[in-house]
């Protein structure tokens, strides 16, 4: 684990570097997190019989459990170090519950979050990443984030009313940078949404048909070879290499040094605590921490990080209202918002894959992630780090001997 920098920052000093910007791009983070992922997750699990219990409980190890894991990692090591869950993860997890029981998807958890911390301790993690070059690695970010960008696009011809003054409302506020400064673009975008919608009546209330605070369910879970088979090597790898690669990736573009050993071993220890409570494994996320550095003075950023995990533990207690309340909007309004806040995070994957060296490779991760194959039950965004870091391997030997 790499030492916590010293010494530790109190509470007045978090208070002093703490200011405006940062909690808008904390209040974009947590906002993105609890609307298109949690989408996944309610997916993935009323596709597979989940309760409305289990769901709520999953949602609070999701945000609850890992927003103390990002507040605490945030202010140790003063940058901003977001933790959710692996989304690739759950898309697998979904697909596997149509024909496992619960019980047994929760065993595959727990093993999981064994195997994650293992190779933390080991530091075998620190091997894994260096064999992954910089530009390969961001090449399939950016194959990530791409669809945000597209669903941007196609936002307005869906929903015009609610997209296009979002986006100009973004345009203008980066255009005229001194009203920018206090009210950063994504954030005028969100209070401009968040108006058309309440003029206009397009808030689809759930009404009264959800409880207001969440419930840990507590499982016992089963032992199944099966479901470690299908399960607990795309879960790790998701979480060790997709996921943490991703944030790793992203913060070390806004000039931080994400420690990458202490990410590796709380991802495990966090995801053996979440699978008490049937939440998937843990995770360095990579859009969210993307938007937290997003702006603002780099030294200053972890603050954004500890008020997303503040935010986030309240969204935990009270996952049930706020699920309700975000998937009531129109989803042009959570299409738009996202696509927006990830521009710059796109832009800059872009630049840090295609602009140097093991630009083929890069070519060929960002093709295979965009392809959206999968193989073996693990994704494409796995696949395309290794099939790029392969071609690159044998076409761009010059670039490897020039490290």
């Amino acid at each position: 684990m790499e030492r916590v920098p010293q010494p530790v920052h109190r509470y007045r000093q978090v208070l002093r570097d703490f200011g405006g910007i940062y909690a808008a791009n904390a209040v974009i983070g947590i906002v993105f997190s609890a609307t298109g992922p949690v989408a996944v997750i309610l997916a993935a699990g009323l596709a597979g019989g989940l309760t409305q219990a289990q769901l709520a409980s999953w949602l609070f190890g999701a945000f609850f459990v890992n927003g103390i894991l990002t507040i605490t990692a945030s202010w140790l090591y003063r940058q901003p170090l977001a933790f959710f869950w692996t989304i690739p993860g759950t898309v697998v997890v979904g697909a596997s519950l149509e024909h496992l029981p619960w019980e047994q998807v929760l065993g595959a958890f727990f093993v999981t979050g064994v195997l994650i911390l293992f190779v933390g301790l080991t530091g075998w993690i620190r091997p894994i990443m260096a064999t992954l070059p910089m530009p390969i690695v961001m090449a399939m970010v950016a194959g990530v984030f791409l669809h945000f960008g597209t669903d941007l696009v196609e936002a307005p011809a869906h929903d015009a009313a609610i997209a296009l003054p979002m986006i100009a409302t973004f345009v203008a506020l980066s255009v005229f940078v001194k009203v920018g400064r206090f009210v950063p673009p994504v954030l005028g975008a969100l209070i401009v949404g968040v108006i058309i919608i309440l003029a206009t009546g397009r808030f689809a209330s759930a009404g009264d048909a959800h409880e207001w605070f969440a419930h840990p369910v507590l499982t016992n879970p089963q032992w199944s070879w099966q479901a470690m088979i299908e399960l607990v090597v795309p879960l790790a790898i998701t979480v060790i290499v997709v996921q943490n690669g991703q944030g790793i990736a992203v913060l070390r573009t806004a000039g931080h040094q994400p420690p990458i050993g202490t990410v590796t071993i709380a991802c495990g220890i966090f995801s053996l605590v979440n699978a008490t409570v049937g939440c998937v494994s843990t995770c360095l996320t990579g859009p969210t921490n993307a938007l937290l550095s997003m702006s603002g003075e780099r030294t200053r950023q972890y603050t954004a990080g500890i008020f997303c995990g503040l935010l986030a533990v309240v969204f935990g207690l009270f996952a049930p209202t706020f699920v309700a309340l975000m998937l009531a909007t129109p989803a042009a309004f959570i299409v738009t918002l996202g696509g927006l806040a990830m521009l710059k995070a796109l832009q800059g994957a872009f630049v840090t894959a295609f602009g140097g060296r093991f630009t083929f490779g890069a070519m060929i991760a960002f093709l295979v992630t965009i392809s959206d194959v999968e193989i073996l039950n693990i994704g494409a965004a796995f696949w395309g780090l290794v099939l790029g870091v392969i071609a690159s391997r044998i076409l761009e030997s010059k670039d490897y001997a020039a490290t």
